[in-house]
């Protein structure tokens, strides 16, 4: 697993993207009380489902991996100068 300097601000960033990109597709609407665990978790599942990112082994889903997971998958996302990838 390739650690990211950056990878809280990545996340946090990924999540908001992932948010967006559920509710942009009407696949969930957000309350303002829903954890960030639970948002992570919902916009995991969804990327898995539309084949945006390969799925990990269901005994490896936790919290930690589904962060670094949605951290990555937003990186790829970034042009190779963004200064969250340095």
């Amino acid at each position: 697993m390739k650690k990211f300097k950056h990878e809280a601000e990545l996340f946090k960033a990924a999540l908001l993207a992932g948010v967006a990109y559920a509710e942009g597709r009407k696949a969930v609407e957000f309350e303002a009380t829903d954890s960030a665990s639970a948002k992570a978790l919902y916009v995991y599942r969804l990327l898995v489902h539309d084949q945006l990112i390969s799925p990990m082994p269901e005994d490896q889903v936790g919290e930690k991996t589904i962060r670094h997971r949605l951290a990555a998958w937003y990186a790829h996302q970034l042009p190779k100068d963004h200064p969250l990838l340095d």
